[in-house]
């Protein structure tokens, strides 16, 4: 590999200006199709197969008028009760709300509490009436009694004349007055029996309106102090309306402002996709410093940062032309983004260090850069292979989000390496001399031997008692996982958006006012066995369902806002006591789902749930469950290539453990602070809460991947020595010493790019890019420049043992150079020393 990639470098140097203009045009071509075909980003987070999704596509096709997405805009006024004036001007602005694309109906809050209010009125004239129709039954009960005994006294006469005077002429009279009065009395039963029906037809319609009402009673829509909860449904999920329509909502609703009332949006329809903040411009800025210190050159430092800017143009560009073809969450491109800069960034740092070095040690230009691409470019490939397995294999999880984000990441990396091993030696051959500065050329020519000693101090420190700092970084990285057992996970709601949003105080107005439970109630959809005859019966069934559910502990209300026109599906809004993303909330949802078949059969039904907290337990358990076969395939692979790499068993194993502590602690790290709180005020954590659903699986995909970064171009020096004849204790400080400056810029410089997304305007990619910057800092710090060269000084030559049958049969990368200084590499290359410096 390095003899090709040798090759490579060797002839897109001399051919750098063709080189230069395909990547222009290739950047041109991607982002022609960005803006050709690019369609609007998404925050849709869809499981197919699974049962919230199913509930969902079940509701959809039973009752349409229910489905649809929702957005929610609170309403206040500081005067206390809404005024005439004000009632218009809202009918007003909802009716060119509903006169938007894509809005399906406004839901009247004024009008849902008139019916709420009602109904306990007409609950109370029901109950007068029922009374009323009691209290006639038992008058008519009371007649029929009478009546009844004058019958009986009538047949007793009838039997007296029978037996002693069968021939008096009162016998035939009372025998017809008892006849007509038998008649009577079949009427009155016949029509006592009719009103007893009646009535009781009256109770059970009654008993299963109060319980209804009841099961809606902590529910209100309109507050006494001024506050209205107003629902906008739409034809579609929100995450697929045209982000025009969301903004002219809101345009809309400024009309109120004239009439005193305050208007706030809830996140579905205020939430930014925007991709570039300042944030992220700070991380680029902080990246530019440190090359430029690492480097002492403006100029080298730019080299490696306008590289990885075009690598993530073609990246993204390529990642927005394919919305066409398929919707793209918000995400996908963020987290492309992210890495495409870090990656990129390090990657051509790493080839550009290497020239560097061997120009100041007398290489030929052209040669240098051929060199630096086929020893330097081998680290690049193996790294950027392990990292692209990491994220392609993600596609294994069950939620397509992860698969999306990780393939178009993998292609981003790609790109990257791409860019390192052909544009960045064009660009080093454009520069010449310039990649080194003028004071770093005199300080060589001034001590021309001097030797490359940064690290040295600290690596001797290291391996003078190896086995205390292996302790001591363990106990370290153990320390910081410790919140990780706390870990909670959920999906992002309002509550979680800046202080300051519309988002934020739409949420918090709404938990104040109308219950926490109200920012986001479960949907439980209830399928019959036999469907309701009349609307009285489903009225009957609706409170049986209303009685069970309402019984589940942390069930605040149940409301009815559904029915089937075949009258089999009901449909209810289960409001709980906690909010969305609270710990509570998920108990009363796995309550619900544990509930759900005893609750079916007391009411001859099938229970299903869906809804945003039902969909975050769902989604959390199905990637629980495909964490292991992902970190199996995952690590799998990666030890095959590290083996082939490093042709050792123990090196690869001691990779991954390293890994395996990097990764506990960003998780614990994350933890502190975006869900326990910690320096909140400083990293702009307003409302702590639970981590977000599928980050530890992308985290450890991603992690993985740049802890391999880290452990090749750090131990590929190591291997180099060793494998040029040094022992392996020596071979450790030598390796060391040569990648620690590169290493330690590399990390700072990925570090600075994902902690530039910590202020992301996207709050999901926030605490993503905290743990990833974390996490570098800990694998690049601590594990990798502190644990690696103290467990490789521990293990002596037994850390590059390899059986001997396996080395036979393993593949030789040459990722070391070996076969670069036997002597020349092509036909007509011969002593590269020979060759003239160019650019000078």
């Amino acid at each position: 590999m390095a003899l090709r990639l040798y090759r490579l470098g060797r002839w897109c140097a001399t051919h750098a200006k063709s080189v230069l203009a395909a990547w222009l045009v290739v950047l041109v071509l991607a982002g022609s199709g960005a803006a050709a075909f690019g369609r609007p980003l998404t925050n849709e987070v869809s499981v197919p197969g699974s049962e919230f999704e199913e509930v969902l596509d079940n509701l959809q096709t039973e009752i349409p008028d229910a489905a649809g997405g929702f957005g929610t805009v609170v309403l206040h006024t500081e005067d206390g009760a809404f005024t005439p004036e004000q009632r218009k001007a809202i009918d007003k602005v909802y009716g060119e709300w509903e006169d938007q694309p894509s809005v399906k109906r406004v839901i009247n809050p004024f009008d849902n509490q008139r019916t709420l209010d009602d109904s306990r009125t007409d609950l109370t004239e029901a109950k007068k009436d029922l009374d009323k129709g009691q209290k006639d039954l038992d008058e008519a009960w009371v007649k029929i009694s009478k009546a009844q005994g004058q019958l009986d006294y009538g047949n007793a006469w009838i039997d007296y004349f029978e037996k002693n005077d069968p021939d008096s002429p009162h016998l035939a009279e009372i025998r017809q007055q008892v006849k007509d009065g038998e008649k009577e009395m079949a009427k009155a039963k016949k029509d006592y029996a009719k009103g007893e029906r009646k009535l009781k037809t009256g109770r059970t319609q009654y008993d299963a309106g109060t319980i209804v009402a009841d099961g809606a009673a902590d529910t209100r829509f309109v507050t006494d102090d001024g506050y209205a909860l107003t629902q906008i449904q739409f034809d579609t999920n929100t995450n697929s309306v045209d982000p025009e329509v969301k903004e002219a909502i809101v345009e809309i609703g400024k009309q109120l402002d004239d009439v005193g009332i305050q208007t706030q949006y809830s996140v579905e329809i205020t939430q930014e996709n925007t991709l570039v903040g300042p944030g992220e411009v700070v991380g680029l800025i902080i990246a530019a410093i440190v090359l430029t210190l690492a480097l002492g050159s403006l100029i080298a430092a730019g080299l490696p940062i306008s590289g990885a800017l075009l690598g993530v143009g073609v990246g993204l560009a390529g990642a927005m032309t394919a919305t066409h073809f398929f919707d793209m969450h918000a995400m996908t491109p963020a987290l492309a983004l992210m890495l495409g800069l870090a990656v990129g960034i390090d990657y051509a740092l790493f080839i550009v260090n290497r020239h560097r070095t061997q120009l100041l040690e007398g290489r030929a230009m052209t040669d240098s850069i051929a060199h630096a691409v086929g020893t330097a470019g081998s680290a690049v490939v193996v790294a950027g292979t392990t990292v692209a397995i990491a994220l392609t294999a993600l596609v294994i999880t069950p939620v397509p989000l992860l698969g999306q984000m990780g393939l178009v990441a993998a292609a981003t990396v790609v790109v990257a390496v791409c860019v390192a091993l052909t544009l960045t030696p064009a660009l080093l051959h454009v520069v010449g001399r310039r990649v080194i500065s003028k004071r770093a050329w005199a300080k060589r020519a001034a001590r021309p031997d001097t030797d490359q000693v940064f690290g040295s101090r600290y690596v001797d420190g290291v391996t003078k008692r190896p086995a205390l700092v292996v302790l001591a970084v363990i106990a370290l990285c153990g320390i910081i996982a410790v919140p990780a057992l706390s870990l909670r996970l959920g999906l992002p709601d309002g509550s979680s958006e800046p202080l300051e949003s519309t988002a934020h105080q739409a949420y918090v107005e709404v938990e104040d006012n109308f219950g926490a439970g109200a920012n986001g109630p479960i949907i439980a959809v209830a399928t019959l066995d036999e469907p309701a005859k009349d609307t009285d019966a489903v009225l009957v069934e609706q409170s049986h369902l209303v009685k069970q559910l309402r019984s589940v502990d942390g069930v605040k209300a149940v409301i009815p806002f559904g029915v089937s026109d075949d009258r089999t599906t009901l449909a209810f809004q289960v409001v709980t006591v906690g909010g969305p993303a609270d710990e509570e909330t998920s108990d009363t949802v796995r309550l619900l789902k544990a509930s759900a078949g005893p609750i079916g059969t007391a009411t001859h039904s099938e229970i299903g749930l869906t809804g945003q907290t039902v969909a975050n337990i769902e989604i959390s358990e199905q990637l629980a469950a495909s964490l292991p076969p992902y970190l199996a395939i995952v690590i799998g692979l990666s030890l095959v290539l590290l083996t082939i790499v490093f042709r050792s068993i123990l090196v690869p194993l001691v990779a991954t453990a390293g890994f395996l502590l990097s990764v506990a602690a960003s998780f614990g790290a994350a933890v502190a602070v975006y869900q326990w709180g910690w320096l909140g005020s400083i990293l702009g954590v307003d409302t702590p809460g639970p981590m977000l659903s599928f980050m530890p699986i992308m985290l450890i995909g991603v992690l993985f991947g740049l802890a391999m970064d880290y452990q090749m171009f750090l131990v590929s020096g190591m291997k180099e020595a060793h494998a040029h004849g040094a022992d392996a204790r020596s071979a450790v400080r030598h390796g060391f010493t040569h990648g620690a400056k590169v290493v330690l810029a590399a990390a700072l410089i990925m570090a600075a790019v994902f902690a530039g997304f910590i202020f992301a305007h996207l709050t999901m990619i926030r605490p993503i890019g905290f743990a990833l910057a974390v996490g570098v800092l800990v694998d690049a710090l601590l594990v990798r420049m502190t644990l690696t060269p103290a467990v490789m000084h521990l293990l002596g030559e037994g850390a590059w043992w390899m059986p001997r049958w396996l080395d036979r049969i393993l593949p030789d990368l040459d990722v070391e150079g070996t076969a670069l200084e036997q002597g020349p590499v092509t036909k007509g290359e011969t002593s590269a020393t020979a060759e003239p410096v160019s650019g000078s």
